[in-house]
């Protein structure tokens, strides 16, 4: 598709309605408000691909490479029918003639935490007559860039809520935190490029991952290799079609069948098909030899009931279901009491909870196996879309805003300030400034010219070519860091 028709329809009649003599626009990428509890830095994530796969490959093999009388008829085709008019497409055409984007991104580093109410990249069009496009790019640039910024932002906070508990219960086995969430979103998310996004972002905190394109995506975007290093990985897992093939009367028989198909490794099997219980407290037992014998660890998978009471227990008549599920594998295995007084389990057996998982959940389960004297390390979170699709764009409070114009060769300082508001929808006002103070990275705005070729933005891409050309590795060390 063309991508000039990616863009909010009323979008078409702006360079009109700009004043007459309008030659700059300048606008920046601000998340405004946190509607997550504990979270007031964002994390600054997917410019790069929204360079490469839309300013540049999209916009090149759907526009500037198209014969220029076929890719504005079609345009204007599609407009006069939408608005009813005929629509004067000059400045499409000039576009073309100038054969690449007019636009100059001055960005943070990717990777980089950046507090609410502080930009994270500028836009503005590098010549007068393209002034049009900076905020005609605003819908396409909205609709990519909040997501993986979102999600890498709440992996940030699984990651850091593991990493505590980590070093609270368990901290000779820190690096195990990199696969303690492990991204099961995709096939709940809303299309494939969404998946891909928001797998990258999680990818950023996290090695886990179901999300297989993320691999292809990082080393497409994000100039990895995954034979050289790790970029997501999982392991040899079931599904309840594997177990119930293998029929309910057998399903130790399932079990056994694959111990022997995987003699080593660790082995991730689904276990409420039918009862939960059952397997833990019946199979498991009769397995056991074969499971401490084996190469490698089994995994038992619950995936139904509430996450906190089925891993951790609760009150409840049935002692079984009141121990949950790390107490009963304990009970069974065994395992070691660490340096801190906390139990770990044998290292041939492990959980994974993967349905349901939220930020307030993890902590809960972090908490309660705590509490009940055992290392939160013990179980590993599958992170869903029920984490990371019920978000939107307001969920940090997303938006692009103009905050400078250039009118007849005068510079206007205009800014966004709504009676009716709580505060939120306030912009900055001119010209912005970066810079860092007390270790926080801070907004200066009504900055000069010269101000503003100075601080921590830098130029990423300008009139079609990429400046800043980032790697995987960088990114996730200015995350974790």
């Amino acid at each position: 598709m063309n991508p000039l028709l990616l863009t909010d329809g009323y979008k078409l009649g702006h360079k009109e309605q700009y004043p007459l003599g309008t030659t700059k626009v300048y606008s920046n990428w601000t998340p405004r408000k946190s509607r997550v509890a504990g979270i007031d830095h964002v994390v600054f994530f997917g410019l790069q691909y929204f360079i490469k796969e839309y300013l540049i490959k999209q916009f090149d093999s759907g526009f500037f490479l198209q014969p220029k009388e076929t890719v504005t008829a079609e345009y204007k085709k599609y407009v006069d029918n939408y608005l009813g008019l005929d629509y004067d497409i000059k400045h499409i055409e000039d576009l073309h003639d100038l054969g690449y984007l007019p636009i100059e991104i001055k960005a943070l580093p990717e990777g980089t935490e950046v507090p609410i109410r502080v930009p994270m990249f500028t836009v503005v069009n590098t010549k007068p007559e393209f002034f049009w496009l900076t905020n005609y790019l605003e819908t396409l640039l909205s609709s990519i860039i909040w997501q993986p910024c979102t999600s890498a932002t709440i992996a940030k906070r699984y990651r850091k809520i593991l990493t505590q508990y980590a070093l609270e219960t368990d901290k000779e086995n820190l690096e195990f935190v990199t696969w303690q969430g492990h991204d099961f979103s995709m096939r709940g998310m809303s299309g494939t490029e969404s998946s891909i996004l928001s797998g990258m972002g999680h990818a950023l905190a996290f090695s886990g991952s179901d999300t297989l394109p993320v691999a292809k995506a990082y080393e497409t975007f994000y100039n990895t290799d995954v034979t050289k290093e790790l970029v997501i990985g999982s392991v040899n897992a079931t599904e309840h079609s594997v177990m119930c093939a293998g029929s309910k009367e057998d399903e130790i028989g399932t079990f056994k069948r694959l111990l022997n198909t995987y003699p080593k490794g660790i082995l991730s099997v689904v276990s409420d098909t039918w009862d939960l219980w059952k397997v833990l407290t019946e199979y498991l037992p009769e397995l056991k030899k074969e499971i401490l014998d084996r190469d490698g660890k089994l995994v038992i998978r619950p995936d139904s009931g509430d996450p906190v009471d089925i891993i951790c227990g609760c009150e409840h008549e049935n002692p079984i279901i009141s121990k949950g599920v790390i107490e009963l594998l304990w009970d069974e295995f065994g395992g070691t009491i660490n340096e801190q007084g906390y139990k770990v389990l044998n290292p041939k057996i492990g959980a994974i909870y993967g349905d349901s998982i939220t930020i307030e959940r993890a902590i809960q389960i972090c908490e309660h196996l705590k509490k009940k004297g055992f290392a939160s390390t013990n179980v590993v979170l599958g992170i869903g879309s029920f984490t990371y699709q019920y978000n939107t764009r307001d969920t940090f409070g997303f938006a692009m805003k103009a905050t400078y114009v250039e009118v007849n060769g005068e510079g206007r300082e205009i800014f966004k300030d709504p009676i009716t508001d709580d505060g939120t929808k306030k912009s900055a006002k001119g010209l912005i400034n970066l810079y860092q103070k007390n270790g926080q990275i801070t907004l200066k705005d009504q900055v000069s010219q010269e101000e503003e070729s100075k601080g921590l933005l830098q130029t990423v891409f300008i009139d079609g070519k990429l400046i800043v050309d980032d790697n995987l590795t960088q990114i996730r060390k200015r995350l974790i860091n």
